[in-house]
């Protein structure tokens, strides 16, 4: 529970130093008027497990059975040990004390200060109403009941763990029960008949098959005039208990229903006073709908509403007011917090469905005019105007203790005449709008179900044994209805209605997005129909961003986007965009970032295609979405490549990007827009987008590198390598496959990043596109290069070079000059390999310091460890990590930290090798198994130097591994000869 716990108002105030325990709710202790921290679950079991034996001692042997049962952990006996004394710290001395091998707690210390259990105080309440009802004070007996009831705060010992928990958890609800049922039985009797009509329709709901709570509504609606009524649930009490149980009611329940049928004088209305000095009572009213027999979850907000509630006396009033798109459980919730609450208002309770999301909201005029009569005011009392009878309703409360439920309300306007205005009285409000124009409110955003909360629901529905065979179809489902309470019942109802289906039957008919909006229907219930509400009141504007908005595939979008999106300033999509919040249609996930519910979204596009308006406009959005995602990567690309020519290849934009300061706020907006932005690349394949789309891809090639983004980065690139070859575009096509063999390349999957990178020069050559054939002829030499065919490898390097040098491209000129560097240096050529890297860094040192002149710092670097120059490779080295660094290139500060290991133990310094290798490691992100194997075998080398040969062992058996899977057959047979002297050993 949030917040500090009420101490419960039946305790004395005097005693501002006594302990308090309180059992009937979550265990709770308080010393005075503050709260005492009572620990973990477990801890709190055994505070629960002592409290509940009223003083006697518990061994703790019966302890470790109440908090574990048949399965406790090995050091069951020291735990308890130890819960015990910190509750010992906690509390007063002389309270929790140890005698005969066990524990007890003493409700009266031995320093004569009181130690008060709210079970106790309710026992006394109850033995003292049961001796007021024998003198016939019936009144006294219904309030000191009242007094023990309202005890009880929400779940009996709620959240704490063990088999005596949950004994004690159901012996407490149902002595709870039969206390309702005699301060029922005692309300009828005082002719409170009507009043006790709808909390009976409540508990009977709850609890169907309590053939004394029938009796009790039956007698109820009876004496309220409403014999059908209670012939009807005599009917539906006989049809229930043979369905469920296969028997007939009881023979008292048969008698009353003849003796109702036949209007026996002897049921009439009693004719006992209220109260011995009064002959009449302030009419009770008690609105409250019943609540849902499988209320799931909802445990932090229904324990924050009833705290705010519960804190209305003494306050002017409190008000809470729960927002939330439809279907999401409003209602629902606040009915149940009604009823949890209810006994803190005994003046009554007001329900009203105030229609705010339909078309024709209820007037609050009308509404006061019908709370005024509920509150017993005459139809000849009740002034006109919505002033007079606001100032009526103030007064009539006055004094009282009524909670009111304004459920459905349009907006703060609508809701403000209907607030009680004394202290003691509280308001409940759900709204599809977030109130914050309520002064005073305390405002709750209600949001889906967790995914073990929607899996709850949906079990409790269609039946344990449905669910416990298909667990994963029914995840699906669950997560088919977004987790939203509507969709998840009807879906469960659905099934529940359908003995024949499987739940995977339904998972697979909820899997169809085209369709799924249409299968959440079940009878009255409809998520669309509950979407169509909030849609049916958006002004032109909202309607048109609501649904444009929709057409992206995004998990969100940013403010910028969506103003390319609707074509509009940013200032004007800011105002549309957080009024669509305020009325939930929309979900606020970030400052300046906006997403759809799952199913909202798919309720936008229906709506997008019905509402069309002009046509092509669906067409003209995803298109400035697009060329607004292109534009902005480009710059991008640019900031972190200047120089680089690629951005000038690129398909034209209509639609303009952002702008970006520094390379910072460049790198921050590409990976904060990886997800949305690679979606509008897979979104738009297999449309005349396709050129463009292929285009961002390439543009924002960081992602595939920045290991967060590499996995969805290639799954994209594979779409659009499907999509392309499908629509006959070598061009597009061409440099779609260059776009995939980067990820393959750098995750270690040469032969098919080879595959990938011819397939790219060929398409480039036929479709005469000089970029791409540059870059493609550069790819296909690093493929060979990494299968160690470097004098194959370097004919295409210098293609790449003469192709970039043609285009005016020179930082990827300087580029394959040090990929050819390298190749000179595979094939043994080191001299010739260190002037080209000089010569390439030369080249990136004259464009500027970017992230590419990295690349010149890791060539050269490389180069001069091989000729044996390790003091000046280390410094090229740790200038490229740096700068890799800073442009958050994670695999290659990867791959760099690994060429530091290696240049670290020829030198023999082990101990420096073993700890860039182990930073390699921990980045990981460093080229896939294979090189990871690689660089365990290096940080084994480099153990064993130190001494540590166990470690280096557990290394190369774990590279051994990765090598065997992943095709590196002669360095896997170098490990094992590693291995071997070890294992000998």
């Amino acid at each position: 529970m949030d917040g500090v716990p009420r101490v419960p108002e039946q305790w004395d105030p005097e005693e501002s130093v006594a302990l308090r325990f309180s059992v009937l709710g979550p265990v709770r202790a308080w010393r005075g008027g503050q709260a005492l921290p009572t620990g973990s679950p477990q801890q709190r079991a055994l505070l629960a497990a002592l409290l509940l034996r009223e003083g006697r001692t518990a061994t703790s042997g019966e302890l470790i059975d109440a908090l574990w049962g048949d399965d406790p952990p090995s050091q069951a006996l020291a735990a308890v040990r130890t819960y015990a004394s910190r509750l010992r710290k906690i509390l007063s001395p002389g309270v929790l004390v140890s005698e005969s091998g066990g524990y007890a707690i003493r409700l009266t210390d031995t320093s004569g200060g009181g130690a008060t259990l709210d079970l106790a105080l309710a026992q006394e309440l109850a033995a003292d109403a049961e001796k007021a009802k024998s003198r016939g004070d019936l009144c006294h007996a219904r309030a000191l009941l009242n007094k023990a009831l309202n005890l009880w705060d929400g779940e009996v010992l709620a959240s704490v763990p063990g088999p005596y928990a949950e004994t004690q958890r159901a012996r407490l609800q149902e002595w709870k029960l039969q206390l309702t049922e005699s301060r029922l039985d005692m309300d009828l009797e005082q002719g409170c008949h009507a009043e006790a009509v709808s909390e009976l329709t409540a508990l009977t709901a709850a609890h169907p098959l309590r053939e004394r709570l029938r009796a009790l509504l039956m007698l109820a609606l009876y004496r309220s005039g409403r014999q059908a009524e209670a012939l009807a649930a005599y009917a539906d009490t006989r049809r229930l208990l043979a369905d469920e149980l296969g028997v007939d009611p009881s023979p008292d329940l048969q008698e009353l229903q003849q003796r109702i049928l036949q209007a026996d004088p002897g049921l009439a209305e009693p004719s006992a006073p209220l109260a011995p000095e009064t002959a009449a009572a302030p009419v009770r009213p008690a609105q409250l709908p019943a609540t849902v027999p499988d209320f799931t979850g909802r445990t932090s907000f229904v324990s924050e509403l009833c705290e705010v509630l519960g804190s209305a006396e003494g306050r002017v009033m409190a008000v809470s007011a729960l927002a939330g798109i439809g279907g999401v459980g409003k209602t629902t919730l606040a009915v149940h917090v009604a009823h949890q609450a209810r006994g803190a208002f005994p003046d009554g309770q007001l329900y009203v469905d105030l229609q705010g999301a339909g078309a024709r909201a209820a007037a609050p005029e009308a509404v006061l005019g019908a709370f005024l009569r509920a509150l017993g005011t005459p139809d000849s009392s009740i002034p006109d105007s919505l002033e007079e009878r606001a100032a009526l309703y103030r007064s009539v409360l006055d004094g009282r203790r009524v909670l009111v439920l304004l459920d459905n309300a349009r907006d703060a306007a609508q809701v403000r005449p209907l607030l009680p205005g004394t202290a003691g009285c509280a308001a409940l409000v759900t709204s599809r709008v977030r109130m914050v124009d309520l002064a005073g409110a305390h405002l709750v955003d209600l949001d889906v179900m967790s995914p073990e909360e929607a899996l709850q629901l949906f079990t409790k529905i269609v039946g344990e044994e449905r669910v416990a065979s298909e667990r994963q179809s029914a995840l699906d489902v669950v997560a088919a209805c977004g987790f939203l309470p509507l969709a998840i019942r009807i879906a469960a109802s659905r099934l529940a209605a359908r003995r024949t289906w499987t739940v995977s039957v339904l998972a697979a008919k909820l899997a169809d997005e085209r369709r799924r909006l249409d299968e959440l229907q079940a009878g009255d219930l409809a998520v669309k129909a509950t979407f169509e509400l909030g849609y049916g009141q958006l002004e032109s504007a909202q309607a048109r961003a609501f649904r444009l908005l929709g057409l992206a595939d995004g998990p969100d979008m940013s403010l910028a986007a969506a103003a390319a999106v609707l074509d509009l300033p940013a200032d004007d999509t800011e105002e549309l965009l957080e009024s669509l919040v305020d009325t939930s249609l929309l979900e606020s996930a970030a400052p300046g970032r906006y997403r759809y519910h799952d199913l909202v979204r798919l309720y936008a596009r229906a709506c997008a295609e019905r509402d069309e308006q002009p046509p092509g406009e669906r067409a003209a959005a995803m298109s400035r979405l697009l060329d607004f995602y292109l534009s902005t990567a480009a710059c991008v690309y640019a900031i972190e490549r200047p120089g680089d020519r690629l951005v000038d290849h690129l398909e034209t934009t209509q639609y303009p990007g952002l702008t970006f300061a520094d390379g910072s706020a460049a790198l921050d907006w590409l990976y904060t827009e990886a997800a949305p932005l690679l979606a509008c690349v897979r979104q738009s394949a297999g449309t005349a987008l396709l050129r463009r789309a292929v285009d961002l891809l390439w543009a924002a090639r960081d992602l595939a590198e920045s290991g967060a983004n590499s996995h969805q980065y290639e799954t994209t690139a594979r779409a659009m390598c499907e999509a392309t070859r499908a629509a006959g575009d070598a061009h597009a096509e061409g440099r779609a496959r260059t776009t995939l063999t980067h990820p393959l390349l750098v995750s270690g999957r040469i032969q098919q990043a080879a595959e990938q990178a011819q397939l790219s020069l060929e398409l480039a050559a036929s479709a005469d596109d000089a970029m791409a054939m540059s870059w493609a002829a550069n790819d296909r030499g690093l493929t060979l290069m990494h299968q160690e065919q470097f004098a194959s490898g370097k004919p295409f390097f210098e293609r790449a070079i003469e192709g970039y040098a043609a285009i005016g491209n020179k930082p990827l000129e300087a580029l394959s000059l040090c990929n050819l560097s390298r190749a000179h240096l595979g094939m043994g050529n080191i001299s010739m390999a260190v002037e080209i890297a000089q010569r390439a860094l030369a080249a990136y040192l004259e464009i500027g310091k970017t992230l590419r002149l990295a690349n010149g710092y890791f060539t050269l670097g490389i180069a001069l460890a091989r000729a044996g120059r390790h003091t000046e490779s280390l410094s090229q080295l740790s200038d490229a990590l740096s700068v890799f660094g800073n442009h958050r290139q994670r695999l290659w500060e990867g791959t760099t930290n690994f060429r530091m290991a290696e240049v670290h133990l020829d030198a023999r310094r082990p101990s420096q090798a073993a700890q860039h290798a182990e930073q390699a490691l921990a980045l990981g992100c460093i080229g896939g198994d294979r090189m990871q194997g690689t660089v365990l075998t290096l940080l084994g080398r480099a153990l064993t130097m130190l001494g540590q040969v166990d470690r280096a062992r557990a290394c190369w058996r774990e590279a051994l591994n990765l090598l065997e899977l992943n095709g590196g057959a002669a360095q896997a047979e170098e490990v094992r000869l590693l291995l071997t002297p070890a294992t000998a050993a």
